[in-house]
């Protein structure tokens, strides 16, 4: 049986392919999770991708996975660095987490230097692009 991973995307990350794309890059959401989907089967994962935009139902989406997810990859963007929610969802569950930024958020702006996701995730990967979902496959495969 094919390890269960969620990919959680949160706010803005719907305007991927248009928002800010010397920042973010050009790929769209969709083309995100094809890439993502793909990776994951070719590892022999069986990857469930969910965006929103508001925090609740992140934080309900992350309840959610504990029996029926073996392990969470998120981007949690701008909430990563205003949300005790999320974090606190995350340490409940108690899943295998990884977070994922596209952008170098330590060359960014002061206030996207802390995250409380990563406290509670396994590992932080930012500043690659996709790639970044793709090598957090990867760890999550060799981790389960």
């Amino acid at each position: 049986m094919a390890h269960r991973i969620l990919v959680l995307n949160g706010p803005n990350l719907n305007m991927l392919g248009t928002r800010e794309p010397q920042t973010y890059g050009a790929q769209t959401l969709a083309d995100v999770e094809k890439l993502t989907v793909e990776h994951g089967a070719s590892l022999g994962l069986e990857v469930t991708c969910k965006q929103s935009n508001h925090e609740g139902e992140l934080v309900t989406l992350i309840q959610q996975a504990l029996g029926s997810a073996e392990a969470i990859i998120i981007n949690p963007g701008a909430y990563s660095h205003t949300s005790v929610a999320i974090h606190d969802a995350l340490r409940a569950v108690a899943l295998p987490v990884v977070e994922v930024h596209l952008s170098n958020i330590h060359a960014r702006e002061a206030f996207r230097h802390h995250s409380y996701v990563s406290p509670v995730a396994l590992g932080v990967i930012c500043g690659l692009g996709s790639t970044g979902y793709k090598l957090a496959l990867s760890a999550l495969a060799e981790k389960l």
